[in-house]
C-alpha cells in the first residue's frame, strides 16, 4: 500500500488546492491497490460528495477565473495553466478577454464562486457559449453543475496520471 504522505503528494492536487479530499479518501480506506484511474476517481469523488456544502463551496472557490487575473499574472497551478492554454484561453483578443472578464465578474457576483468548466476538448468559443448559458442558471442548478464539472476535471487530471486508463 502506498504511504499516506506519498498518496497525498501525488493526488492531493487532483481537486484544485484541496488536498483534504485525498487525505480523507486515504483515511477512510477508500484507496484500493493496485491503484487504478477509475477507482481512484470514484474514491476522491465520494469524499467530495460527502463533504459539507461549505467544504464543496471551498473547492469551487479554490478554482481560478477562466482567463482571469491569476492567468495573466502567471499564478495558476500547472494543471490549470495547461488546461486553459489547451483551450486557447491564453490567446484571447482584447474583446474576448473583456467578455470573459465581464462574465467572470457577473458570475462571481451571482454565485459566489468562479465559473468552472472542464475545458479539455473545448475551444474558447465553446467555453464562452457555455459561460453565457450557465450565468442565467439559478443558484441551486449552478452549484450542482459546478460540482459536476469539478469532478470531471478531477477525472481528466487522474487520467493524465494513468496513461492508457480512463477515470
Amino acid at each position: 500500500m502506498i504511504e499516506r504522505n506519498e498518496f497525498v503528494r501525488l493526488y492531493g492536487g487532483v481537486f484544485e488546492h484541496s488536498p483534504w479530499i485525498a487525505e480523507r479518501a486515504y483515511d477512510h480506506g477508500r484507496i484500493a491497490v493496485p491503484l487504478k484511474a477509475g477507482a481512484l476517481h470514484e474514491a476522491l469523488c465520494a469524499e467530495f460528495r460527502t463533504a459539507s456544502r461549505d467544504e464543496r463551496l471551498g473547492v469551487l472557490r479554490a478554482h481560478p477565473d477562466l482567463a482571469g487575473k491569476l492567468a495573466i499574472s502567471g499564478e495558476l497551478t500547472a494543471e490549470s495553466t495547461a488546461e486553459q492554454a489547451g483551450a486557447g484561453l491564453d490567446r484571447l483578443s482584447a474583446e474576448e478577454h473583456a467578455r470573459f472578464t465581464d462574465l467572470n465578474e457577473r458570475y462571481m457576483r451571482d454565485f459566489g464562486f468562479p465559473f468552472i468548466i472542464a475545458v479539455k476538448g473545448l475551444g474558447k468559443d465553446d467555453i464562452l457559449n457555455a459561460f453565457e448559458a450557465r450565468v442565467a442558471n439559478d443558484a441551486t442548478t449552478e452549484f450542482a453543475t459546478a460540482c459536476a464539472q469539478v469532478e470531471r476535471i478531477a477525472g481528466l487530471r487522474i487520467a493524465a496520471l494513468f496513461p492508457g486508463e480512463s477515470a
